[in-house]
């Protein structure tokens, strides 16, 4: 099982660059970027998650997570790059696969795009998305960036987004484009749109008993939509605010996960070194 870490890249935490850079001495395979492009503010300052809890700080303080791997991407040799996860509906087709494909460049054709449509319905709705069509939106953008990035005189003409004739370059290193991972909220909706749609998928672990299940119930969805469930890439995001056992580890390598991407605290350089170092004793095989 391959081994990741996830930053919430604030400007008070370690610079994107220096951090994937240590990530890669310590032997590491993958670097985790998230993205909001900003938290809309209500009336009385709270924010909720989905789960209720009121949302840190940091979710307000996120940098470009495209900046911030390209920044990693000059810093590294082979470190895989990933967004954890893209906010598709929240970039125009156009300048979106303009801007994976030079990461895909930077990086030596070692990035993922890990997409979503996000939660929080405030800041969707300031990107002119609506909660209820979101998926739609994610599905049909999507779409075109493939097209931008397969064809040499791109055009689309869908519900939410239309283009003529486009020249668009570079196409991507990878062919024909990135690995495309979805990242949705552990739910029987969530589910069903990986067993359709996805070749990878991003669980949040908050219980491994559960996503256990949930992922023998995608396996099962696969198979009765005709789609080989042995095919479908999963790497674990384990989310919580806390730090991983080796035990932890080994029960997910067990379930047979592709990967596992482990939470750095959004703090200063020497706890976030030293929490690096953690991860990296943990994951020894």
């Amino acid at each position: 099982m391959k081994l990741g870490v996830f930053s919430f890249n604030t400007e008070y935490t370690v610079r994107a660059d220096k951090l994937a850079r240590a990530v890669e001495e310590r032997g590491l395979e993958s670097f985790w970027l998230p993205e909001h492009t900003h938290i809309p503010a209500p009336p009385d300052g709270v924010v909720k998650m989905v789960d209720g809890r009121e949302l840190p700080r940091e979710y307000r303080h996120m940098a470009d997570p495209f900046l911030g791997l390209a920044a990693a991407a000059a810093a590294t040799t082979k470190l895989v790059l990933g967004t954890a996860i893209c906010l598709v509906n929240q970039h125009h087709p156009i300048s979106l696969a303009k801007r994976v494909a030079t990461l895909d460049h930077l990086s030596d054709g070692c990035f993922i795009f890990g997409v979503g449509a996000g939660w929080n319905v405030a800041e969707m709705n300031h990107h002119g998305i609506a909660f209820e069509d979101r998926w739609r939106q994610l599905s049909e953008r999507l779409d075109a960036l493939k097209v931008l990035w397969r064809d040499e005189r791109a055009r689309f003409e869908g519900e939410f987004v239309r283009f003529g004739d486009t020249w668009l370059y570079p196409k991507p290193l990878q062919r024909p484009h990135p690995p495309i991972l979805l990242g949705t909220l552990d739910t029987p909706f969530g589910r069903g749109l990986v067993a359709k749609h996805a070749d990878a998928w991003m669980p949040i672990a908050l219980n491994l008993e559960y996503t256990k299940k949930s992922l023998a119930d995608v396996r099962e969805r696969m198979e009765r939509a005709g789609r080989d469930p042995a095919k479908l890439g999963i790497s674990m995001l384990f989310l919580a605010e806390r730090e991983q056992s080796a035990a932890t580890l080994a029960q997910a390598r067990a379930m047979g996960e592709e990967r596992a991407i482990l939470r750095l605290p959004a703090a200063g350089e020497s706890e976030v070194l030293q929490a690096l170092d953690r991860c990296a004793r943990i994951g020894v095989t």
